[in-house]
């Protein structure tokens, strides 16, 4: 029996988890959010290590893991900001750069040609720290750790890799496009 439809249930869980995470910061649950967004960034890494073990790559698949991703980052980040733990211009940048590379990649796949994504590594770095920022103001709210000063630092990285990889796609996907706008055209 294949289980190869099994990363694509756990990044559906993922989505659903969303509600509850944004829930719970916003009803200052921090202890409860905390748990379920460490549940979410798990099947995170659970579902890339089934794929990639057991090759259970599908083109669903492909959708699914980066839209819980940006989901579940997206509406921690929001949460936060509402909960005044995060500052509103570290929230906006996050979401206006996965609304940059969201809304780039569809127009590229309508407009040019499927999308391959391939994350970069900026990007995966990017994804990991904004993971840990969320971890750590949660738990900096909930059971007074870590310290400010190391929340200061994520923050600080997060914001360094989140310029970083939105110029980085932006660059990369303007000539993607313009040379798939000269084969189509």
């Amino acid at each position: 029996m294949s289980l190869h439809w099994l990363p694509n249930a756990i990044s559906i869980l993922r989505i659903f988890l969303v509600v509850p995470v944004g829930w719970f910061i916003v009803q200052s649950k921090y202890d409860a959010a905390l748990a379920v967004f460490f549940v979410a960034g798990f099947s995170d890494a659970l579902d890339g290590f089934l794929a990639k073990t057991f090759n259970w790559h599908s083109k669903l698949g492909a959708l699914l893991d980066p839209l819980a991703d940006k989901l579940l980052l997206t509406v921690s980040f929001i949460a936060l900001w509402w909960a005044a733990l995060i500052p509103a211009w570290l929230a906006a940048l996050v979401v206006i750069r996965d609304v940059v590379i969201v809304s780039g990649a569809t127009a590229y796949n309508f407009l040019i040609k499927p999308v391959e994504g391939n994350p970069t590594i900026i990007s995966k770095v990017n994804t990991a720290l904004e993971l840990l920022l969320v971890l750590a103001v949660l738990a900096a709210a909930g059971f007074g750790w870590p310290p400010m000063a190391a929340i200061t630092v994520l923050g600080a990285a997060v914001l360094v890799t989140v310029v970083i990889s939105g110029i980085d796609y932006v660059w990369t996907w303007t000539i993607k496009a313009q040379e798939g706008a000269r084969e189509n055209g």
